[in-house]
């Protein structure tokens, strides 16, 4: 196979399994509600299952995402010789947009679904803006309606991706922190909150990297999350075991220490050595979101066209937020 064969399939595989991803379905054996943090052990921690949009929002979306952010384009590189003799269909491209909401300091206005105490609203706020140490994106809370919209409902961890958000009904949540509470160990609010920050700011799972997956037994990893998170093998092999496509990653070499990294436990690696995972953000991570969201003054500005497993959501096409709606500043 060439070379301009082996880019042309990497393209198309970047849009077929994305898009096969999306088709996921979600509802029971897909995730793991009413678990919490205290009903598991350290290594069954509930995972977190980043969201995406129905599937008919998906360009409109893509469209947003460029408008705010013209770097999130596709970024063909090497790849354009031979996508121009490629059938790059519409959903094709959608799937190789970034999420990322670009180099200007902007705020993004936070509200909780349900009544939250203010010393809680202060203490997840506060690690939420643990990445605004290093880049440019500030959460700020609101009495009104949030473009971050945070939930304490069952439902378990999750996130949609960086401006994904901007088409989710204003009575629903972007982001879910089940069960948090000022009780809640501190240990937790870091990794969990500044985790799904992290998606909210774009940023995909680290452990899809495919030197982390090539450390998976899949057999065994299809009977621990069954277990732990009761996953059936299609999610398994969406979310964890099915690798991003090297071609579209731009970012820093696989780092097991990343807040954005899953805790793999060594009972489903190939060695019984564990996947570490993250407990907080990192140097690594601090540096790439000073790149990908640089203080004033800092140059060096890039988006990381990571394609990453989602879970599907919808709701009735009547919900769909109007375009006029969208805040795009």
């Amino acid at each position: 196979m060439t070379e301009v064969q082996k880019l042309r399939k990497a393209l198309a595989d970047i849009a077929k399994i994305a898009n096969a991803a999306c088709a996921q379905p979600h509802g029971p054996g897909s995730g793991r509600p009413g678990s919490s943090w205290e009903e598991v052990s350290h290594d069954e921690f509930p995972s977190c299952v980043p969201k995406s949009l129905p599937e008919r929002l998906t360009k409109v979306a893509a469209q947003t995402a460029m408008r705010i952010n013209p770097v999130n384009a596709p970024a063909f590189g090497p790849m354009t010789g031979a996508a121009m003799d490629l059938d790059v269909t519409p959903s094709m491209i959608t799937v190789m947009v970034s999420k990322y909401w670009g180099p200007t300091p902007r705020q993004l206005t936070v509200s909780f679904m349900e009544s939250t105490p203010p010393d809680l609203r202060t203490r997840i706020l506060s690690h939420m803006n643990e990445w605004a140490k290093s880049g440019c994106i500030n959460f700020v809370w609101t009495q009104g309606v949030g473009q971050v919209r945070v939930s304490r409902r069952g439902g378990g961890y999750w996130s949609y991706l960086g401006t994904d958000i901007l088409h989710i009904p204003q009575d629903r949540p972007t982001m879910n922190l089940q069960d948090f509470t000022m009780n809640t160990p501190d240990s937790e609010y870091k990794r969990v909150i500044r985790h799904e920050t992290g998606h909210t700011l774009g940023f995909p799972h680290e452990h899809m990297r495919q030197e982390l997956i090539a450390k998976i037994d899949p057999n065994k990893a299809y009977d621990y999350f069954l277990r732990t998170q009761g996953w059936n093998r299609a999610m398994v092999d969406a979310q964890v075991l099915t690798p991003l496509d090297q071609t579209s990653i731009f970012g820093t070499p696989p780092d097991q220490t990343s807040i954005m990294c899953y805790q793999l436990p060594g009972s489903i690696t190939r060695d019984g050595r564990p996947i570490i995972g993250g407990t907080d953000i990192n140097p690594t991570d601090a540096g790439f979101a000073a790149r990908i969201y640089p203080k004033p003054g800092r140059q060096d500005v890039g988006a990381a066209a990571k394609t990453e497993h989602v879970q599907a959501d919808d709701w009735d096409e009547s919900e769909d937020v109007p375009a006029s709606d969208l805040a795009l500043t």
